[in-house]
């Protein structure tokens, strides 16, 4: 079935409405809400930059555990986040994100951050294939609702303030503030239906002051996180190129969604509180990681490993499966954080194999655009994926990129890995 497109109708309403709107708010009105963006992305900076303080101080502590230590380390991580969870209460993943945005107007509960960040502080540190964008996310987006309700607003302004502040919690891990903004609306649907759109200022605005104030205290997001090979498009046969990429990128997608579904079902016939659940996962996460010590972590320090270490094809294509693997027990285990960056690094393995077995291709294009494939065909967000990636690897032409991210999307499975996307709630009207 093709793919939901805004009616006439709709486009003219929704277009209406945003001029409607501005030429109502006079100047100081469109201060006042500047400003208020503004604030609520400062504040978020800050709060990501101390969590990223703290979780690096953890996982220094924690990174000396290796090899079979980790049989040990990794269970007693578990158990640590399934306790967090068991009596906190569960904070729920991107997928109830998502399903928040869409039916309860856009608000997310303050009260589940405390077992996000202690659990999430957990899985990250001790090396779960997750990152913390999901905690980052759900905290930033909360505070949003909550300053939304301080300020008594209603309607869509609270939808816009929480997405305002998840772009901001985006933005301060992926240091890109356009990039991040989009995904922030982006990535809550897979039909293109024009909605949450009216949100994209705000985002934007948001995201700019939380990436001045997370990389004035952090350093990060300034220079590029990964150092790949130079890029120049030279040739139009480079886009044949980068729709092959895509091609393997969405086959990637594929395998990473039938392994993921295939834990979620596994893990969810294991008995018990989620502790249990949490424990037998760290066991298993210690077991992968003692043997591929690559596959430990989100991939946001390996991720360099593999861009400049000379690995086999076979060596890189075992290490994807593997890391396939250990993100989905990670995350259906009961582990909290997001597989964004951990699908990277999977795709990176991927398209340095490829390049690897086939001569006088170009490695940095391999890569990229299958990472780009792969991640957009499993959170749906292609033009997202595109920005992020050309900031992140610093590489400049982004026509290749969004190439691949195209035909990771439109080959991406009917049903997507997070169901909520399908879901389209119904608009409020804005005040």
């Amino acid at each position: 079935m093709p793919r939901k497109l805004p009616t006439p109708n709709q486009t003219q309403r929704w277009l209406l409405f945003q001029l409607s709107g501005l030429l109502k708010r006079n100047p100081l009105m469109i201060s006042r809400w500047i400003l208020r963006w503004a604030i609520v992305g400062t504040i978020c900076g800050l709060f990501a930059a101390l969590y990223w303080n703290v979780l690096e101080l953890m996982i220094q502590a924690l990174h000396g555990f290796q090899g079979p230590a980790l049989l040990v380390l990794m269970p007693l991580a578990g158990l640590a986040v399934g306790l967090a969870i068991y009596f906190l209460g569960n904070p729920g993943e991107i997928a109830v994100i998502v399903d928040n945005i869409h039916f309860h107007g856009g608000r997310l509960d303050i009260r589940k951050n405390p077992a996000m960040i202690l659990a999430s502080l957990a899985s990250i540190s001790a090396g779960g294939s997750a990152g913390p964008e999901a905690p980052l996310v759900q905290v930033t987006g909360s505070f949003g609702t909550w300053v939304g309700d301080r300020l008594k607003l209603e309607g869509e302004n609270v939808r816009s303030m929480s997405l305002a502040a998840m772009a901001a919690g985006f933005t301060a891990l992926f240091g890109a503030p356009l990039g991040g903004a989009m995904f922030a609306l982006e990535i809550l649907h897979h039909e293109y239906v024009l909605e949450y759109y009216e949100a994209l200022l705000p985002a934007i605005v948001s995201s700019c002051a939380s990436y001045l104030v997370f990389a004035g205290i952090t350093r990060l997001g300034i220079a590029p996180t990964w150092h790949f090979p130079q890029y120049h498009l030279n040739n139009i046969d480079d886009f044949a190129l980068a729709v092959f990429y895509g091609i393997i990128g969405a086959v990637a997608g594929w395998i990473f969604m039938a392994i993921f579904r295939g834990c979620d079902r596994v893990f969810a016939r294991i008995p018990g509180p989620v502790y249990v659940q949490t424990t037998i996962a760290g066991l298993i996460l210690g077991a992968i990681a003692a043997i591929l010590p690559l596959t430990r972590y989100f991939g946001h320090e390996e991720l360099d490993s593999v861009v400049t270490a000379s690995f086999s094809v076979n060596f890189l294509l075992i290490l994807a499966l593997a890391k396939m693997a250990a993100i989905s027990v990670t995350v259906t285990g009961g582990w909290r954080g997001g597989f964004i960056i951990p699908l990277f690094f999977t795709g990176a393995c991927i398209g340095k194999a490829v390049a690897t077995s086939i001569p006088g291709l170009n490695p940095a294009l391999a890569m990229i655009c299958t990472m780009a494939a792969l991640n957009a065909a499993v959170t749906r967000t292609p033009i997202s994926t595109t920005l992020l990636l050309a900031k992140l690897a610093n590489i400049t032409p982004l026509t290749p990129i969004l190439f691949a991210s195209l035909v990771g999307f439109f080959l991406s499975p009917k049903v997507p890995l997070i169901t909520s996307q399908l879901k389209s709630g119904p608009k409020a009207v804005v005040e």
